[in-house]
């Protein structure tokens, strides 16, 4: 039998909490936004130019998911977020990839939470929304991966336990 705590937490989500959670996902798209204009501009060298091109493309990419999360933060009745997460620089190309690997890692298991959080609350196009982000945020893990000379994460064990606080 599970722990109901933890059954609970899965189950009890309000709009407000989930545009709460939303808003969070929405300064983590800033912050990718950021990273992937600079990281694209400074990083050097002919082994980084097809990733440097390809995290150009990752930027306009964030900029959507921006957009989408704004109209699904409206669409709950809140304002959307206007800050961004930190970023953070290095001088080193694969640090700076490394960088976006753990945040691409980190984005695509809140995304996996948000959609179960949007189907308990029966808000299915809203999901459908995140899911499509979703998709694009697990090409931009495999990009970054494949830079780094590195295998795909596997995030398939489902939510970290947190509670999304």
């Amino acid at each position: 039998m599970s722990d109901p705590k933890s059954a609970a937490n899965q189950t009890e989500i309000s709009r407000d909490r989930l545009a709460e959670l939303l808003n969070e996902d929405l300064s983590r798209e800033y912050q990718a936004i950021i990273a992937y204009v600079v990281y694209s501009q400074v990083l050097s060298g002919a082994q980084y130019m097809d990733i440097a091109a390809q995290l150009e493309i990752h930027a306009k990419q964030e900029l959507d998911h921006a957009l989408t999360l704004s109209r699904q933060i409206d669409y709950l009745g809140k304002m959307p977020a206007v800050t961004p997460k930190p970023v953070r620089t290095s001088k080193d190309p694969k640090e700076m990839l490394r960088f976006d690997l753990d945040n691409e890692n980190e984005t695509i298991r809140n995304y996996r939470d948000r959609i179960r959080q949007c189907e308990t609350l029966g808000e299915y196009a809203m999901a459908e929304q995140i899911r499509q982000i979703l998709v694009q945020e697990q090409d931009h893990q495999i990009d970054l991966a494949t830079a780094l000379g590195e295998k795909v994460p596997d995030l398939s064990g489902g939510p970290r336990g947190r509670d999304g606080r």
